[in-house]
């Protein structure tokens, strides 16, 4: 549907809630040993390996029934996570092939039928998630796996613990890109008659739960897995209980009447009263950017600088920080200052409407004679916020200007669909900008994989078709640059490159607000889209 949003109240008032259509209490199990966590999406992420549902599917459905060659310490809130080892204890690239890595496999790790770990299991997944002719190709997998490993073109066994990744250029980024990819039993898959629909009822992985249960728009319920590998991350709850509740003021309410004890995502002015009424709100900064995704596709308004610019000098970031409550920083590009790869812009991101009304006027645009343009947004999801209020504020300063903005509002899983197939793409529906809030976790998800002139749709996120030779140029140098101090500094000149061309509408940084009750104990907010459950307890 296409409409305008009208200005309403910031999202809030448990009262307005809807009771929840089923009781979760008889999912509970016990009151010391079942977590129930209230989900910002609309559906439990799918449980193949390589979930839906953006980073917050891989956090519940990911990272929790399977384990992957490399992931993220989680274990502190004060500084930036760091990858390290998992399924795999090593990896290199081959000193004669640059574009060859070798990964070593951990020993006797078990999937939780107690079938031990092959580097053959590894090589089915990979065929699971990227090999288009393999028995075992899951498209759904696909979806999210390729565009984060485009550079990816082979893969294989070397030996009983050896796995070799092969890429059609030299690619610095291979050990973060290897952290999406969940390493499932292939002896489990065609058990369940070869079928993935099949599968996903009862996985199998080396993850520390299990699934015990899987209805995609209710819940999933996941059960402790006591023999997990690494003794650190053996959950400390007997269960957690997944529930898919979309709708901000039905989390709050759903957390206040002892439904779920774990909410992602309050709304702002909910946070006060759950204060004041005993319940837990953390927030930490983490690589978060919330921006509108802008098409450079032949017609777009924003293929104009002087536009682009001027949007970025219309939004008011700071009374946008107000509106909610302090939940947010203003957005400052891809990254918030501070960060190792924030960059020197020569021209930073800052609010002054009368500038950006003069460079509409040059344009040949304003309040009188206004640009007029479509917007795709979501009304939820996953490091999305508070999507609804947050673009009424900045489609009320865009027509400040001369910008008028209409909305076409989209389920978030689905709005991932049409932002991965390009604003050329009919499903776009004419839109000249998506609003996606994006992981910056290392340089290729941060930024590389937008602006690549040769990373668009299907092969990765460069939705917009934005196309540099300069830009291409200093790209391929942080792929072929491995030294981390000097990869750091040309990342750094990146950024700061996209900052002054203003190539998205920089909006937000997210503080990544989450209530929980106060029996809730031993969760450590990582400064991460990714967070880990296992040392949660239940008081």
């Amino acid at each position: 549907m296409s409409f305008t949003i009208g200005r309403r109240g910031l999202l809030g008032g448990a009262a307005a809630a809807a009771v929840l259509p089923y009781d979760l209490a008889l999912a509970q199990g016990g009151p010391n040993t079942t977590l129930r966590v209230g989900m910002t999406a609309s559906a439990v992420p799918l449980s193949n390996g390589v979930p839906d549902q953006g980073a917050e599917g891989h956090r519940f459905m990911g990272i929790t029934i399977y384990d992957q060659l490399t992931s993220w310490d989680l274990t502190t809130s004060d500084k930036p996570v760091a990858l390290r080892p998992a399924l795999a204890t090593s990896w290199r690239t081959d000193p004669a092939n640059p574009r060859r890595w070798i990964v070593t496999l951990r020993d006797g790790v078990k999937f939780h039928d107690g079938k031990v770990m092959t580097v053959e299991d590894v090589v089915f997944s990979y065929n699971r998630a990227l090999k288009s002719d393999a028995p075992e190709f899951d498209p759904r997998a696909a979806a999210f796996a390729r565009i984060r490993m485009p550079t990816v073109v082979g893969w294989r066994a070397e030996g009983p613990n050896t796995f070799v990744i092969e890429t059609n250029r030299v690619d610095s980024t291979i050990p973060y890109t290897m952290t999406w990819i969940g390493i499932t039993h292939q002896g489990a898959w065609e058990a369940a008659g070869r079928n993935w629909d099949n599968y996903m009822q009862r996985p199998v992985g080396t993850g520390p739960w299990r699934l015990e249960s899987f209805s995609i728009r209710e819940r999933a319920v996941l059960v402790r897995n006591p023999d997990h590998w690494d003794a650190t991350r053996i959950p400390k709850t007997g269960r957690v209980v997944l529930v898919p509740l979309p709708e901000a003021n039905t989390r709050v309410a759903a957390l206040r009447s002892g439904q779920v004890d774990f909410i992602e995502a309050p709304p702002p002015d909910a946070i006060p009263s759950l204060r004041q009424a005993g319940f837990q709100v953390i927030t930490n900064q983490y690589p978060h950017n919330w921006t509108w995704h802008l098409s450079f596709a032949e017609g777009s308004p924003w293929r104009d600088a002087r536009i682009r610019k001027a949007a970025n000098l219309a939004v008011d970031r700071q009374g946008m920080a107000t509106m909610l409550g302090g939940t947010m920083l203003p957005g400052a590009g891809l990254l918030p200052p501070g960060h190792q790869w924030y960059g020197q812009p020569k021209d930073p991101v800052r609010y002054d409407p009368a500038a950006a009304r003069r460079l509409m006027q040059e344009a040949g645009f304003g309040p009188r004679n206004p640009l007029r343009t479509r917007v795709a947004i979501s009304p939820s999801g996953s490091g999305q916020m508070q999507p609804l209020p947050m673009n009424e504020a900045v489609q009320q300063n865009l027509k400040e200007i001369g910008i008028e903005v209409t909305f076409e509002v989209i389920e978030w899983n689905a709005l991932l669909g049409i932002w991965r197939e390009g604003a050329k793409a009919p499903s776009n529906r004419g839109v000249s900008a998506v609003n996606i809030s994006y992981a910056a976790l290392d340089p290729f998800l941060a930024m590389i994989r937008f602006l690549k002139s040769d990373l668009v749709p299907p092969l990765a996120n460069n939705w917009g078709y934005f196309a540099d030779a300069d830009y291409d140029a200093l790209m391929g140098k942080i792929y072929e640059t491995f030294e981390p101090a000097a990869q750091d500094r040309l990342v750094a000149e990146l950024h700061a490159k996209i900052v002054d061309d203003s190539l998205f509408i920089f909006i937000a940084h997210d503080l990544n607000p989450r209530a929980m009750s106060r029996n809730v104990r031993g969760f450590v907010q990582a400064q991460s889209w990714f967070q880990d459950l296992t040392p949660i307890s239940m008081n």
